[in-house]
C-alpha cells in the first residue's frame, strides 16, 4: 500500500486551466550447580550481555530494521493525516485540502481512511478509502463505489500508509540512493530526503521521485484536458522534502511527511504545483477492518 494523495482540483477562472530479571536458586550456591549448567548459565549472561551492548543504530537501514520491529509488535495503528495541493497560474490558485483519520492492520494487512476534502472555494465532499486483499475502494461524496487493483497509479494516489513508507525508504536505500540522511533531534531521529531544484528528465527515474511524478501525470492529464499542453521534459521540480520521523530508542514511527512542488511551462510562464501530505501517529489500533456490505 502508498500514499493517499488528494487528486481533487477545480477551476482556476473561466480564463484559466483547471487544475525480567532472574533471581539466584533457592537453596544452594552456584559452585554447587553441575558443570553444564554453569556453562549454559554462563553463555546465557555472555548472551544478554552482548544484547544490552549491542551498538545503537546509526545508518538509514539500521533504523528501517528497528522501525519494522517496532510496528510489527502491535496489530494495527492509526494515523491522523492532513494534506494540501494547489495550482498557481498568474497568482491565480486553485486547490483542495484534506483531512483523515486512517487505521491499517498488519495480520492481515487492512487500511480504512475516512475524511473530508474541502476544495479552495469551500465546497466540501467526504472521502472513504479502504484497501483489504490488494484491492482499493474509494467512495466520495454520493458517487458509486469505485475499485481497482492496489498497484493501479490512480489507486495508490488515494492511499496513505506511513507503515508502508519503512519498505518504500528501503526501495530508496535499494536503488543506491545518498540523498537519504539521518539527523538526530533530541528522542527522535529523522530519516530526511532533499533534492536541490533539478530539470525533471534528470531525475524522474529517482525512487523518491515516482510518487511525486505519479501526482504529476494525474494533473497534466486534468491539463490536457484543459486545452493545455505541457512538455514534460521541460518541467522543473523546484522542491521535495520527505521525512519519516521515528523514536530514537524504540523505532516506532511518530510522523511522516512528503511535499513537493513542479514548474510546468505555460505561455512564457509556469503553473506552479505544490503538494503537502503530513502523517501523524495517534497510537495503537486494535479493532479489525472490514469492507463495508455489499463491496468485495
Amino acid at each position: 500500500m502508498k500514499r493517499l494523495r488528494l487528486g481533487y482540483l477545480t477551476a482556476i477562472s473561466p480564463l484559466c486551466v483547471m487544475l525480567a530479571g532472574c533471581g539466584a536458586g533457592v537453596g544452594g550456591s552456584d559452585t554447587a550447580k553441575p558443570t553444564a549448567t554453569k556453562q549454559a548459565d554462563a553463555k546465557v549472561q555472555q548472551k544478554a550481555k552482548g544484547e544490552a551492548e549491542a551498538p545503537a543504530p546509526t545508518t538509514p537501514a539500521d533504523f528501517l530494521d528497528l522501525a519494522d520491529k517496532a510496528m510489527a509488535a502491535e496489530p494495527g495503528w492509526t494515523f491522523a493525516v492532513k494534506g494540501d495541493e494547489a495550482l498557481t497560474l498568474e497568482e491565480q490558485e486553485s486547490g483542495a485540502s484534506y483531512e483523515a483519520t486512517v487505521s491499517r492492520t498488519g495480520k492481515p494487512e487492512a487500511l480504512r481512511s475516512q475524511g473530508v476534502i474541502t476544495s479552495s472555494k469551500g465546497v466540501q465532499k467526504a472521502e472513504k478509502v479502504f484497501v483489504v486483499g490488494g484491492t482499493t475502494y474509494v467512495k466520495e461524496g454520493t458517487a458509486a463505489w469505485k475499485k481497482g487493483a492496489s498497484t493501479d497509479p490512480a489507486m495508490e494516489n488515494k492511499v496513505e500508509d506511513s507503515v508502508a513508507a519503512v519498505d518504500a525508504y528501503r526501495g530508496y536505500l535499494k536503488a543506491g540512493s545518498k540523498d537519504v540522511a539521518v539527523v538526530k533531534k533530541g528522542d527522535t531521529a529523522e530519516l530526511q530526503v532533499r533534492i536541490q531544484p533539478s530539470s525533471l528528465k534528470d531525475i524522474q527515474d529517482r525512487a523518491y521521485v515516482k510518487p511525486a511524478v505519479r501526482e504529476l501525470d494525474s494533473v497534466l492529464t486534468q491539463l490536457q484536458g484543459a486545452g493545455v499542453a505541457a512538455d514534460k521534459s521541460q518541467i522543473t521540480l523546484a522542491r521535495l522534502n520527505e521525512t519519516l520521523t521515528l523514536d530514537a530508542r524504540t523505532g516506532r514511527i511518530k510522523a511522516h511527511r512528503l511535499g513537493f512542488t513542479f514548474l510546468i511551462p505555460h505561455n512564457g510562464g509556469y503553473i506552479n504545483y505544490r503538494q503537502d501530505v503530513s502523517e501523524v501517529n495517534r497510537g495503537v489500533f486494535k479493532g479489525s477492518i472490514s469492507l463495508p456490505v455489499g463491496l468485495g
